[in-house]
């Protein structure tokens, strides 16, 4: 039998486009504490990390109370404005990203997981909105682990699965996810569509930045080509 392998996918900027809702959330979030909303590029640009990591890169001085009370807010708005939207599915998958994932999974032997910043809760209802639970057989979130690029998603993913750190990848759209693929010692894939630009991921790490979700399963072959 061959060995297992495994694709961890990253979700908000890689297989969802979540901005509208994420950049709506913090901006709710900001005016309710009586602070002006951080500009929508800086908030995408924190995208990834946890909820009191990303909001302590946009306002420095934010701590203790005021941490915690700008994280509910946030929490509370991103609920309020996607159940107003009509629930995660108006945050739509990116061209392709259902195919991809579909062709990964009928693989023999291949597994795939999730490692992202949300918290559990918000996974659940994204997987669910797109009838994508099925796909995934390991799942990391940011409310049972430390931020990215901390190593203890994937470091869970792999002791979940059973498989070699050789033989797993993680595909993201941010630096986070590049370093915390070379902080666990797994090989990164880059996808250019999401937040944080291809330059910026080819110097993180990344073996591969994909313009098109048609050319995942091509990169993925080529790494576990050069690491056989």
């Amino acid at each position: 039998m061959d060995a297992l392998s495994l694709v961890i996918f990253d979700v908000d900027g890689t297989l969802v486009d979540s901005q509208d809702f994420i950049v709506a959330a913090m901006s709710a979030a900001f005016d309710q504490i009586g602070r002006p909303p951080p500009p929508r590029a800086e908030v995408l640009a924190i995208t990834g990390l946890s909820l009191p990591q990303a909001l302590v890169r946009l306002a420095p001085d934010l701590d203790g109370p005021d941490l915690e009370a700008t994280a509910a807010v946030y929490r509370a708005s991103f609920v309020r404005l996607r159940a107003a939207q009509g629930g995660e599915a108006n945050a739509p998958l990116y061209p392709g990203a259902r195919a991809a994932i579909e062709a990964l999974h009928a693989e023999p032997e291949l597994l795939l997981g999730v490692a992202t910043g949300k918290a559990r809760r918000g996974l659940d209802h994204t997987l669910a909105a797109h009838d994508l639970d099925r796909f995934f057989v390991t799942r990391q979130t940011a409310d049972r682990h430390p931020s990215k690029p901390h190593p203890a998603m994937i470091e869970a993913a792999l002791a979940e699965t059973g498989v070699d750190r050789s033989r797993a990848v993680m595909v993201g759209d941010t630096t986070f996810d590049i370093d915390m693929a070379a902080a666990a010692g797994i090989a990164a894939i880059g996808v250019s569509w999401g937040y944080h630009p291809a330059q910026a991921l080819i110097g993180a790490g990344a073996a591969a930045v994909i313009g098109d979700f048609a050319e995942l399963a091509p990169a993925v072959a080529q790494i576990w080509d050069d690491t056989a």
